[in-house]
């Protein structure tokens, strides 16, 4: 199915766009290059692509000169991912470039690393914070997360299932996004603050070489945070079997829990503990593909509205404003057609990080 590459809760981009202008840099016209709107920032039921979010990631660093958008007492330079996954590349197996990754972010950052601990059960990245300091905020833990864990996926190639993870900061107001990007079982407020990993990658051979990293660069690391998503969710599991058939073979609730193996009843309750019903994935899914189709291709709203289940283009309107809280005029590119977010964003953010320097 064309389009469904997962989106992402406005939520993140505002936390992202704070962290800017708390380092001084205002990241608005950023964002816009990249189709995020501001009116789609003031509506708190908005997503952003997962090219957009990346692209605004990238643009931010290169502006701030900052991959961890200054969330450490020390910059993390621009080229310390590129220069990171060089380093990784030539490890033997999983086992070590976790090491390198891990030893790599101690150098780079003063106030936040993890020291690895394994045994037979699980690898433990157990987050070493400054002494004394106050929690880092989700976000960071999360920032620090992603480029080691991504990294680590793509050089073993596949996602590395999470066992639990335990953080010492409150529960954000994104808490269901962290655990889309980590797993289900997730506390907050905790004494200490952990991710466990299942050991299998340890042995496993690094598979990417030097002809595959370029174009891996090219869209890291803001495309990890839908590319490793947590994976092992029964929703993550009903949204796959739901993508690989067309829409209007979709199940309905009953004989989903039977390719599932489960009864009804129990696809219910462990959809309710994870966040969803059967009806909101559906709904979800049905979302990411319109706005996918809306960003990237020029097809009319009313072919968009037929290929996602609406037979009236007036029913679409309506619950693209339930779901985003926007019309799905307000996602079609400045100026029509296909957006490149990637490209555009690059183009500005050479700019802003142009202005930024000179204005220090």
């Amino acid at each position: 199915m064309k389009n469904d590459k997962g989106t992402i809760s406005v939520s993140m981009v505002g936390e992202t766009l704070a962290l800017a202008r708390a380092s001084g840099f205002d990241a608005l016209p950023l964002a816009e290059a990249t189709g995020i709107a501001a009116a789609l920032l003031a509506s708190p039921k908005s997503r952003v692509s997962a090219a957009q979010y990346g692209a605004l990631w990238a643009g931010i660093a290169r502006a701030l000169d900052d991959e961890f958008f200054g969330q450490d007492s020390r910059r993390m330079k621009s080229g310390s991912f590129i220069a990171m996954t060089q380093t990784a590349l030539t490890a033997r197996n999983g086992a070590q470039a976790l090491a390198r990754a891990v030893g790599f972010m101690r150098l780079v950052l003063d106030d936040l690393g993890a020291r690895i601990e394994t045994d037979a059960q699980r690898v433990r990245l157990r987050f070493v914070e400054r002494e004394g300091a106050a929690p880092p905020a989700m976000f960071a833990y999360a920032t620090w997360f992603i480029l080691v864990y991504g990294l680590l996926c793509w050089l073993v190639g596949r996602r590395i299932p999470l066992f639990e993870a335990r953080f010492r900061c409150a529960e954000p107001p994104a808490a269901r996004e962290y655990r889309l990007i980590f797993c289900d079982e997730m506390r907050f407020d905790q004494a200490e603050s952990y991710v466990d990993l299942s050991p299998a990658f340890l042995e496993l051979p690094i598979i990417q070489t030097t002809k595959s990293v370029k174009p891996f660069l090219r869209d890291a690391p803001g495309s990890f945070i839908v590319k490793y998503r947590n994976a092992g969710s029964l929703a993550a599991r009903v949204r796959k079997m739901l993508r690989a058939l067309p829409m209007s073979g979709w199940p309905a609730a009953d004989r989903m829990a039977g390719r599932l193996n489960v009864a009804e009843a129990t696809m219910r309750r462990h959809l309710k503990q994870e966040g969803y019903t059967y009806q909101s994935i559906k709904d979800d899914l049905r979302r990411d593909i319109a706005i996918g189709e809306l960003q990237d291709t020029d097809r009319t709203i009313a072919d968009i509205a037929a290929s996602v289940g609406f037979a009236e283009p007036s029913a679409f309107h309506r619950a693209f404003r339930k779901w985003t809280g926007m019309r799905p005029t307000d996602y079609r590119p400045v100026g029509g057609g296909a957006a490149p977010a990637t490209a555009t964003a690059a183009a500005a953010a050479t700019a802003a990080a142009a202005a930024v320097k000179a204005s220090r």
